[in-house]
């Protein structure tokens, strides 16, 4: 009677298993998205690609006429609904629950809204900073590069 009580719990706890895995991979989904809807990257997202449109304009001013096109295909591709689901998978292989929920935390505070508002502004403006540095030394890399192609077996 015993082995028979103990072999139904078993059966019962592995066959409830999956579903608290569920509700857990459930919760940390929600986490993810909480932490999203506080960093407001459903507002964000038309601004980034408004950022893109003018950066490439700014690198391809031949473009400057199909702004427009540019500006709708990205606007299309590029919004909350179609990269929620995406985001939140990502949010979620990278933090864990009670991360995602002390990071909403801390996006709640009053540095934490700055950090949100003030942090993507910074990294373009450290992308670009990079991107001055590279160009600056473009003629070096030409150089580097003729230099290996010339040695024996380099350049192939």
């Amino acid at each position: 009677m015993r082995i028979l009580l103990c072999s139904c719990l078993i059966t019962v706890a592995l066959g409830l298993s999956p579903v608290v895995a569920l509700g857990d991979a459930q919760s940390h989904r929600k986490a993810a998205e909480n932490l999203l809807i506080v960093m407001e990257v459903d507002k964000s997202l038309p601004k980034i690609v408004d950022q893109v449109v003018a950066t490439q304009l700014q690198q391809n001013p031949q473009l400057a006429s199909q702004r427009e096109v540019l500006q709708r295909f990205l606007t299309q591709y590029v919004n909350w609904e179609s990269v929620k689901e995406d985001t939140i998978t990502v949010y979620t292989q990278e933090f864990t629950e009670p991360e995602l929920k002390k990071l909403t935390e801390f996006y709640q505070t009053p540095v934490g809204k700055k950090a949100n508002e003030k942090m993507p502004q910074l990294a373009f403006l450290a992308g670009q900073l990079g991107l001055k540095k590279a160009q600056a030394h473009q003629a070096e890399l030409r150089q580097t590069l003729e230099d290996q192609k010339s040695k024996p077996g380099g350049g192939g």
